[in-house]
C-alpha cells in the first residue's frame, strides 16, 4: 500500500474533484459518511457524550459534517470551534452554515476562552488541525489540546492527531493530540510508523473515500507499506523435482568466545527459512557446540581458538551471512577486511560486520553491490553518523543506500528497508522481539532467502515480514516477556503457513 505525502493527498483529492465533476463539499460529505458509519456501526444504542474540537479548515469541515450527522441520528453532541486563526476554509464555512440549520450551535473557543468540561467518560473527536498543518500551534491552542490529553477520554482524530506534521517531528510534543485511535482517509500516514511521531497515536485504521484510482496507481511514492497484499506475490512455491542443490548453499561467518550461540541462531533461521545448504565459519571453539545443537549445519573454522582470524570458504557460496558475534580483535577487522576485498558474492551484513564497517568506513567501498546491511538504531547511528529527526534518519539513509548500492534494514518497532530513494515499511512484530538474538534470526532469514533466488531487496522485505509474522505467532504463545529469540526461529514455519492460508480457509475458520 503506498503511503502518500500531504501534497500527493491535496493532489488526489483534486484530481477525484475534476474528474467525477464535484465540488469539494461533495468529497467532504463522503468522507465524513465513512467517519460517521465507522462510529455509528460501533456507538449505536449508547448515550454517551459525544464531544467534537473542530479547527477552521477543512479538516475542521470534516468534524462539522460528522457532528450534523451525528446529531440527526439522535447522538449527545457538543461541538467546539476551535478559533485559531481569522481565515476560514470554504468548506468549513459552508458546512458551519449547514450545522446550524441543523439547530446546532457551536461552542466557540478563542484565547481568552475557558477550557471546557470534559468527562473521562466522553468520547473526544479530535478535527482541529489536518495534514496541512506548518507550524507550531499557538500556547493557548497547545493549552486546550494538553487539557484534551489529560482527559482520560476516548480520543478519535480525523486523519492525523492534530499538532503532528507531516514531514517533521512535533514543535512541541505537548501540543500534539494522544490519540486512542485514528481514522484516516484513504492512506497510512508516514508519521504512523516512526518513533518519533508513531507514539502520539495507539491505533489506526484506513478509511475509503473514493480518491481517484488512476491518480493512485499511477503516482509513485517514497515509501509503501508492507503487508500480506504485498508480500505474498513474493513468494517462490518449491517445484516438485528440485534438490537442496536448486536452494543455494549460504555461508554464516561470526562467532568468538562466549558468542557463538549468535552464529547458531543465525544459522538455524538460514536453515529453517528454506536455504538449501548452509555451512557457519567459526573460530574453533564453536566447533562442537554447533555440530551438537544444529546437526544439519556444516562448520568450518579458522585457525585461532576464541576469535577469527582468517577468513577461508573453500567453495563458492550462494550469499554470505557476516557479523553474528564476530567481535572486532584486531586481527578479525584485518581478516573481514582482506575477505570483503576479494569476495564479489553478495553479503547480509549485522552486528560487528557493521561496527567493523563503521570504524574502517573505506571498506565500504569493498561491501559487495545489493549487499543487505542490517543495523539497529546505534549501529546505524555508528555507520552513518548521527540524525535530529527521524526524517533525517530516512533521508541519509537512502542517501547512504545510494552511495553504496547496498538495502539498508533500518530494525525498529516498524522496521524499514531502504534502496536508495524508497522505504518499505513493515506491518508485522511486537515488542516481545525486543530480546537478545532476535536480529541474528532476522541475519539468518534473510541470507536464506537470498541463498534461494530472492533478489536482495526482496529477500529483505520478505524477511522483515516473516521475521515479525513468526514473532506475532510466537507471542501469542510466549507472551511478550518470556519469548526468547530461538522462539522466532520455531515459528518460521508457521510464518510460511500463515502467509499462504486460503481466504476461503480463514472464513471457515472465523465462522
Amino acid at each position: 500500500m503506498k503511503i502518500f505525502s500531504a501534497d500527493q493527498i491535496y493532489q488526489a483529492d483534486k484530481s477525484t474533484i475534476e474528474k467525477e465533476q464535484i465540488k469539494s463539499e461533495e468529497l467532504m460529505e463522503r468522507a465524513a459518511d465513512q467517519l460517521f458509519e465507522w462510529m455509528h456501526s460501533r456507538l449505536r444504542g449508547t448515550q454517551v457524550k459525544i464531544q467534537l474540537f473542530c479547527g477552521i479548515g477543512n479538516n475542521g469541515g470534516d468534524g462539522l459534517v460528522l457532528a450534523r450527522k451525528l446529531q440527526q441520528h439522535g447522538y449527545s453532541i457538543k461541538v467546539h470551534v476551535v478559533n485559531y486563526s481569522d481565515k476560514r476554509s470554504e468548506d468549513f464555512l459552508f458546512n458551519l452554515k449547514r450545522l446550524k440549520e441543523s439547530k446546532v450551535w457551536p461552542n466557540v473557543i478563542a484565547e481568552e476562552s475557558d477550557l471546557p468540561e470534559l468527562s473521562a467518560n466522553d468520547i473526544i473527536v479530535d478535527a482541529i488541525f489536518g495534514i496541512g498543518i506548518n507550524r507550531v500551534p499557538d500556547d493557548w491552542v497547545g493549552r486546550l489540546i494538553a487539557h484534551i490529553n489529560a482527559s482520560q477520554a476516548f480520543v478519535l482524530s480525523v486523519d492525523v492527531p492534530s499538532g503532528l506534521p507531516m514531514d517533521k517531528a512535533p514543535w512541541n510534543p505537548e501540543y500534539v493530540i494522544q490519540a486512542s485511535y485514528v481514522l484516516s482517509f484513504q492512506f497510512p500516514k508516514l508519521v504512523f510508523f516512526l518513533p518519533e511521531t508513531g507514539v502520539y497515536l495507539n491505533q489506526w485504521e484506513i478509511l475509503d473515500i473514493g480518491l481517484d484510482p488512476e491518480y493512485i496507481a499511477k503516482t509513485e511514492t517514497a515509501f509503501e507499506l508492507i503487508g500480506r497484499p504485498e508480500v505474498l506475490p513474493l513468494y517462490r512455491p518449491r517445484l516438485k523435482f528440485s534438490h537442496k542443490g536448486n536452494y543455494g548453499h549460504s555461508v554464516m561467518i561470526g562467532g568468538s568466545y562466549g558468542k557463538i550461540g549468535a552464529v547458531q541462531l543465525a544459522s538455524n533461521a538460514c536453515l529453517s527459512v528454506g536455504s538449501g545448504l548452509v555451512t557457519a565459519f567459526v573460530p574453533k571453539c564453536g566447533y562442537d557446540s554447533l555440530q551438537t545443537a544444529v546437526p544439519e549445519l556444516m562448520v568450518l573454522t579458522g585457525s585461532r581458538d576464541k576469535y577469527i582470524s582468517d577468513i577461508d570458504i573453500p567453495f563458492e557460496a550462494s550469499v554470505i551471512g557476516v557479523g553474528m558475534g564476530m567481535g572486532m580483535d584486531d586481527d578479525t577487522v584485518s581478516a573481514f577486511g582482506t575477505f570483503l576485498k576479494g569476495s564479489d558474492v553478495p553479503m547480509v551484513i549485522d552486528a560487528d560486520g557493521l561496527n567493523i564497517l563503521s570504524q574502517n568506513p573505506d571498506m565500504l567501498n569493498d561491501v559487495p553491490k545489493m549487499s543487505v546491511l542490517t543495523p539497529h538504531p546505534k549501529e546505524l547511528a555508528r555507520l552513518m553518523g548521527y540524525w535530529n529527526s527521524d526524517f533525517e534518519k530516512l533521508e541519509k539513509a537512502m542517501a547512504f543506500s545510494a552511495k553504496y548500492d547496498v538495502v539498508l534494514v533500518l530494525k525498529g518497532a516498524h522496521t524499514i528497508t531502504v534502496y536508495k530513494d524508497k522505504g518499505y515499511v513493515n506491518t508485522t512484530g511486537n515488542p516481545g522481539m525486543a530480546t537478545a538474538g532476535s536480529g541474528d534470526v532476522l541475519t539468518g532469514m534473510i541470507t536464506g532467502l537470498m541463498a534461494q533466488g530472492y533478489e536482495p531487496l526482496e529477500a529483505a522485505m520478505f524477511g522483515v515480514y516473516l521475521h515479525g509474522l513468526a514473532g506475532d505467532l510466537a507471542v501469542s504463545v510466549r507472551g511478550y516477556e518470556a519469548m526468547k529469540a530461538s522462539h522466532l526461529v520455531e515459528y518460521i514455519g508457521n510464518a510460511y503457513t500463515e502467509l499462504l492460508r486460503q481466504p476461503e480457509m480463514e472464513q471457515r475458520d472465523n465462522a
